[in-house]
Formats: C-alpha cells, sequence, structure tokens
C-alpha cells in the first residue's frame, strides 16, 4: 500500500522553469495533484535570480511562447511581455559583416514574468512556501521521498512528496548531494559555465547607428577581444529602453587578460562595452516598480548540453539546475519553457498511473530531447569551436563561409552544414586556402555535429539502454575537447 505523503509533488525552485513545471502539472493532473513550490524569495518578488535582481537578458521566441499555449493554455501578454522582435542581428568583430536570423521573439520583463507564473500556478491549487530554501533531499528504499530545508526566520521544515523537481539553479545542492545512486550527472565543468552581466536602461539616442541599437532587432557581437569566448547582445526593450549586456568564459577572459597584459573583469568590460555604443548614451537605470532592484546584474550560465538523464527514483531535475540553456547562446527562457511543460505533463501521468519510478519518469527524457534538446550537443561543440578561433578568422568566415542555408538551419536550431567551407566547391577555393584552417575546423564541427545529433535522437527509450548510449555521446564529445584547445586571443 502506498504511503501517505505531505504533498504529491514539490517543486524547489520558484523561477522560471519552476513555476511552469507547477503550472504544466495542475493543467495535466485537472488541478487534482497536490503540489508546493519553494521559493526562497519574498512573495512579492517572486523569481528573484540573486540579490541583483532577476538578471537576465530577458529574450526568448515566439515559437517557445506558441509552444506554451498550445499545451498548457498559458499565453503571455503585457505586462511580463515588454516588447516584441522580428530577429536577430549577429555582426562580425569588425562590424562589416552581419547575419538576420529571422524569427518573431519578445523581450519579457523577468521581474514582473513570475507575478504572472505565480497565478497561472495558484489557479490550479498550487500552494507556495516563500522565504524557504531547500537544503537537502530526504531518501528511503533507494528513492527521494521529499526535502528539508529552512525558513528566513532560521527555524527548519521537512515536507515528504511523491516527485521532489529541483529547480534551484545550475550549481544546485540538491542535485549535488543526492544520497540516491542515479545516472544523473551531479557536478559541472566549471569551463561550461559561463559569466554573464547586462544593464537595463532608459536611454536618449545619440545617432542613428543599426548596428549598435535596433527598436525592431537584437542584436549580438561577437569579439574575441571585448567578449573573449562570449559574445555581446544589445537587446531592445522599447524604443529608448535597452539590455545590454556580455556573456564571457572565465578561462577565455584569464587567457585574454594574459595576452594583452590587462586587468579586466567582467563587470570592467560591460561598462566599456557600454560605453563604446554609440547610441546609448544620456542613459539612466529605470526606477518604476516594473524594473527597480533589476537595472544591474551578474549571473552564471551553464552553456553545455542538458543533463544526458533528467530523472531518478521520484526525483527529476530542470532548468538551469539541468543545465537546459542553449550552449552556443546561453538562452535559458525558452529552454525552460519547453523542459517545464514537457516534465509537467510526465509527472502528472506518473501520479495517474501510481508509479514515479525512474521508468516512469523517463519519458521526460525522451520528449525533451526529441522536441528541444537533439541539437544541444552539436552546438556545444561549435561553442567549443569558437573558442579556438580569432577575431580576424570571424571575420573572414562570416564573410565567405556561411550562407543563406546556415542561418537558416541555426534559426530552425539545426546545425549550419557552412557548404562554402568545402573542398569541392571550385568557387571558394581561394577563399578557402586564404583560411586553410578555418575551413577545416568548420568542416570537422559539421560532420562530428551530424554525428552528435544522429545519437541524440536515437536517445534510449528506458533506463537499460542509457550506459550504452552515453558511452557513446561521451567518445564523441572527448574527441573534440581534445581537438578544440582553446587558443589565446589575437589582437582586436
Amino acid at each position: 500500500m502506498a504511503t501517505e505523503t505531505d504533498y504529491d509533488v514539490i517543486i524547489a525552485g520558484g523561477g522560471m522553469a519552476g513555476l511552469i513545471t507547477a503550472a504544466s502539472i495542475g493543467y495535466n493532473s485537472k488541478g487534482n495533484a497536490r503540489v508546493l513550490v519553494v521559493d526562497r524569495n519574498k512573495e512579492t518578488e517572486p523569481g528573484r535570480k540573486t540579490n541583483n535582481g532577476w538578471t537576465c537578458g530577458d529574450a526568448t521566441s515566439k515559437r517557445s511562447l506558441d509552444y506554451l499555449a498550445d499545451h498548457i493554455g498559458i499565453r503571455y501578454g503585457s505586462p511580463e511581455l515588454e516588447h516584441p522582435v522580428s530577429g536577430v542581428y549577429v555582426f562580425s568583430p569588425d562590424r562589416e559583416t552581419k547575419v538576420l536570423f529571422e524569427g518573431e521573439g519578445y523581450l519579457l520583463n523577468r521581474k514582473l514574468a513570475p507575478r504572472r507564473q505565480v497565478a497561472d500556478a495558484k489557479k490550479f491549487g498550487t500552494e507556495f512556501m516563500f522565504g524557504a530554501t531547500a537544503e537537502r533531499l530526504l531518501s528511503a528504499d533507494n528513492r527521494i521521498t521529499g526535502i528539508t530545508g529552512r525558513r528566513s526566520d532560521g527555524s527548519t521544515f521537512s515536507s515528504t512528496a511523491k516527485v521532489v523537481i529541483d529547480a534551484t539553479g545550475s550549481s544546485s545542492t540538491l542535485r549535488r548531494f543526492m544520497p540516491i545512486p542515479s545516472m544523473i550527472e551531479k557536478e559541472i565543468d566549471p569551463d561550461d559555465v559561463v559569466g554573464t552581466g547586462r544593464y537595463i536602461l532608459d536611454f536618449e539616442p545619440a545617432a542613428d547607428q543599426p548596428a549598435f541599437f535596433s527598436p525592431d532587432y537584437c542584436i549580438i557581437h561577437l569579439d574575441q577581444f571585448i567578449a573573449p569566448a562570449g559574445y555581446g547582445w544589445v537587446f531592445p526593450k522599447g524604443k529608448k529602453k535597452v539590455n545590454i549586456g556580455l556573456g564571457v568564459s572565465h578561462s577565455g577572459l584569464a587567457r585574454r587578460n594574459r595576452m594583452f597584459g590587462l586587468n579586466d573583469n567582467l563587470q570592467s568590460l560591460i561598462d566599456k562595452y557600454l560605453a563604446d555604443n554609440p547610441v546609448i548614451k544620456n542613459y539612466t537605470q529605470p526606477s518604476d516598480d516594473a524594473n527597480s532592484g533589476n537595472t544591474k546584474g551578474n549571473w552564471q550560465v551553464p552553456v553545455r548540453r542538458h543533463n544526458d538523464c533528467m530523472v531518478a527514483n521520484g526525483f527529476a531535475v530542470v532548468g538551469d539546475s539541468a543545465w537546459m540553456p542553449r550552449p552556443i547562446d546561453a538562452g535559458g527562457i525558452s529552454p525552460s519553457i519547453y523542459g517545464g511543460t514537457i516534465l509537467g505533463k510526465v509527472v502528472a501521468g506518473a501520479l495517474e498511473a501510481g508509479d514515479t519510478s525512474e521508468a516512469e519518469l523517463w519519458s521526460y527524457n525522451v520528449e525533451y530531447m526529441n522536441t528541444h534538446g537533439y541539437p544541444m550537443a552539436s552546438f556545444e561543440v561549435l561553442r567549443r569551436y569558437l573558442q579556438t578561433v580569432t577575431n580576424e578568422q570571424i571575420n573572414y568566415g562570416m564573410k565567405h563561409f556561411l550562407s543563406e542555408e546556415d542561418v537558416t538551419s541555426i534559426t530552425e536550431r539545426k546545425h549550419p552544414e557552412f557548404n562554402q567551407a568545402r573542398f569541392m566547391n571550385p568557387s571558394m577555393w581561394f577563399r578557402i586556402l586564404g583560411q586553410l584552417s578555418l575551413a577545416r575546423g568548420l568542416r570537422y564541427t559539421v560532420k562530428k555535429s551530424a554525428t552528435l545529433v544522429e545519437i541524440n535522437l536515437s536517445y534510449p527509450a528506458s533506463p537499460t539502454g542509457f550506459v550504452d548510449w552515453q558511452k557513446r555521446l561521451g567518445k564523441e564529445l572527448a574527441e573534440t575537447v581534445e581537438r578544440f584547445k582553446p587558443l589565446d586571443v589575437a589582437a582586436a
């Protein structure tokens, strides 16, 4: 006979992924599941990520928002959707080449969005424990059975559940100190984490230079000097409002500083990036309720493929806890939408079946991989490769090797083919010879990425095939790590 628990599901973490998962469980269980969300924040500040606020790039695709609406009936609007965009322009380091990745999207207001998400979850009966932190997992008979934690007043608590979902972030102590054997990876390589930071600013445009600000398009700047092994972004939140920031590899920044004899840190680079923007001048940090306490901040983002296994007996990880942000651009909102929506459906089904074992929860792994996760290992390889190239090579590659077909592939979350870098293309021979190592590197990533996508699309349907599958994936990835040793950054 099943043991009675305090809740059917406890979700540790009330950010984007945790709140969407709660709403999805409620929707798919028709409000019958007893769900508790434990959030360290005050009830008046749900979803706050760090002491600096709801720090994020704020951008997501219309495609992911449509997926949310189609699958659990939640359609966002104003004020949580702050500003629409028509696509993304990516600029080369010399700003002479730009590539348009078309596709509608939005800039969210990450301070206001969690308020809407809490309301959505409450409609299905979700309970909340604010001002509390989940510290450890409870276990019995080789399964997770609940959590222990501490409230903001110092008092402790303990609650049991049939399923515990970890949505506490990339450095989660719940995942790292799991008390039962599982196939979930517990630790992330420090080189697979980037430092990011941004400002949200109101400003008066000082020039009309679309390479530095557009009210209709997100802008990404590739530049190994200002954003080593990362990129800069200028995302419009209005005609005179912007989210501007950088994502930087810690090891890449250290190599760059050694190369040039500098001592920059992430914040000093962000400030230089802002100062060098000829459009964004006479700026102020907005202080209204929708923005106060959220205009400046730094945070850490995982940039590898998602965790190869995301479930155990009575347990699952989602969002940054599952390392879901896209490796190529650190975008975490869309993966959280897909992951939370799928996990909620799977958990609701497991509860109805009376079986919350690893095997019953396994379809979360499979459906997420097939829906959104399958290209992420290939993007991880592309990210590693880009850490080995100089600004000069990026300029050359974007000008000569990136085709419209490649752009379309990236827009559709596929790996580009870089056919213009093929030796069988006679019209490109002289350009290929001008950057032979670049062409070879691009072709290698294409071949390797095709292999990785094929492996991911053959993800095992049950836990019994996982070990062999992971060995095959790991062998391919280890080869790329050995091949793509990061280089010191060449002069900008």
